[in-house]
């Protein structure tokens, strides 16, 4: 006997709901006519990327910096409605922007 048929035996007349897949939240991103900025920088000797210019909500930003992060494998944080993020990966971060149909500019070098 499984946890199933278990669970159907404590409750006979519950209906078990399909679980939703998750969907991309890059859907849900706002997406803006003007260009982020894409710059470069170095602070305390170490190499950093900027990304600014977004004009749509905070949450969208953060999940858009956190999908970044991810996908590079870099550290990062979110401050000032700018996303900073370890490390000098200007072109690898605009063609992902650039994929997901946000228009960038490179600042910088």
């Amino acid at each position: 006997m499984d946890l199933q048929d278990q669970l159907k035996n404590l409750f006979p007349d519950h209906i078990p709901k399909e679980i939703e897949e998750s969907v991309e939240d890059s859907k849900e991103i706002w997406m803006q006519d003007e260009p982020m900025i894409c710059k470069y920088e170095k602070r305390k000797g170490k190499p950093i990327t900027i990304i600014e210019g977004y004009t749509g909500a905070d949450e969208d930003f953060k999940k858009l910096a956190k999908e970044l992060k991810t996908k590079l494998s870099v550290g990062g944080s979110f401050k000032d409605d700018k996303i900073i993020i370890q490390g000098d990966y200007r072109d690898k971060i605009m063609t992902l922007l650039k994929d997901k149909g946000f228009k960038v500019k490179r600042v910088g070098g």
